[in-house]
């Protein structure tokens, strides 16, 4: 495929009700929507950075410029015969990893239209059917934390996340189980908010039998988190620390780690997350895709992954309507039955794309089409 015209979107959309982690407190979330044209057929990517260096380096500010200056033109002079050649493209250029999925993620949605099959199939994935979850931010009383558990588990999520941070860790968790008991799949969610002289805090989670304990040491470690896995028997789960293949292999050899949260953002596009997803499979650690408060585009990537046969552990990709007054794909994302989404099986993601919804919020956008950049790139206008 030769890739013609690109379509860079930012949007701005508010969320429902506020979302906090140990990071801080989100109000809405920005996302930069990709497009990718190519002989008459179309192909949508989402990037998950945010407006603020927080999760990792990247921010909209460097997605957008990555895109434009790096990435853009490199699809534009290359022949694509299958997007798992992107990656290989995009791999001289370090980190990015963002801005790199974004990208990505739209030509497998624009090769999937094109052999009319859908992006689960063409990824490989083998489930019809996928298990998935709900995150909780950090709410602002443990009564409102109850609330939400509730409502969540009444509509039959196969997974309660929460996150948690020092201050905020023994005292809702053991609410919650005492509410609810030990039968219900819950987790917590630390997003790298601890250090080793936490260590006995973070025993102390021991006795809440979670399902595990995700990212509770720095973002970038995987040597203290083998240490803090030896010394307590909750299963440690990585995700800001893996960016790539190799990460994964580390993790698992130093046993760092008995889980790993892929992200498709976080690890450069779905070509890497397919390889972690097999080495995994083959070391027989269990994954699950995580979520980065995506809206449709991203939402739908999320699902096609996570039909792969190692992700035996439910997402975080609940229904649209769990952050969005109205998604930005119809249908929106729902629950075709409780704590159940149905994989689509029309082509590419199995959505179609709302573009009037996406231009009521877009705050910037340009258009790039491959002759313009072959006449910048020779010295002509």
């Amino acid at each position: 495929m030769k890739i013609n015209r690109v379509d860079l979107k930012q949007v701005k959309m508010p969320l429902k009700a506020p979302f906090e982690t140990s990071f801080g407190r989100l109000t809405y979330k920005e996302m930069i929507i990709v497009t990718v044209y190519s002989e008459g057929y179309v192909g949508y990517g989402e990037s998950v950075a945010m407006p603020f260096p927080i999760y990792n380096e990247e921010t909209n500010g460097t997605v957008w410029s990555m895109l434009e200056e790096f990435l853009i033109p490199r699809v534009f002079e290359t022949e694509i015969e299958h997007p798992s050649e992107v990656s290989d493209l995009f791999s001289f250029m370090k980190r990015n990893n963002m801005a790199k999925a974004a990208l990505e993620c739209a030509i497998w949605d624009l090769y999937s239209k094109q052999k009319s099959i859908s992006l689960s199939e063409a990824l490989g994935g083998k489930l019809t059917e996928i298990e998935v979850g709900v995150s909780i931010g950090i709410e602002d009383t443990v009564e409102a934390l109850l609330l939400k558990v509730d409502q969540f588990l009444k509509e039959g999520y196969k997974k309660i996340k929460v996150k948690i941070k020092p201050g905020w860790d023994i005292e809702p968790l053991r609410a919650i189980r005492e509410t609810f008991g030990y039968e219900i799949p819950l987790m917590a969610d630390a997003n790298s908010a601890y250090t080793l002289a936490d260590i006995e805090t973070l025993k102390k989670l021991d006795e809440f039998k979670l399902m595990m304990i995700e990212q509770p040491l720095a973002h970038d470690d995987i040597i203290d988190h083998a240490k803090l896995q030896q010394e307590i028997s909750t299963p440690v789960c990585l995700d800001e620390s893996i960016h790539s293949l190799d990460d994964a292999r580390k993790a698992i050899e130093l046993g760092s780690c008995k889980i790993i949260n892929i992200k498709i953002g976080r690890v450069g596009g779905l070509s890497e997350s397919i390889r972690i997803h097999d080495y995994c499979a083959q070391n027989n650690i269990p994954v699950w895709c995580g979520g980065m408060l995506e809206a449709g585009i991203g939402r739908a990537h999320n699902i096609a992954i996570a039909s792969l046969s190692n992700f035996t552990i439910p997402g975080d990709t609940s229904a649209s309507d769990r952050y969005w007054q109205e998604d930005i794909i119809y249908p929106e994302v729902t629950l075709s039955k409780p704590g159940i989404v149905t994989v689509p099986t029309e082509t590419g993601i199995g959505f179609k794309v709302e573009e009037k919804i996406i231009s009521k919020y877009v705050v910037k956008e340009c258009e790039y089409f491959s002759e313009n950049y072959k006449n910048i790139k020779s010295g002509t206008t």
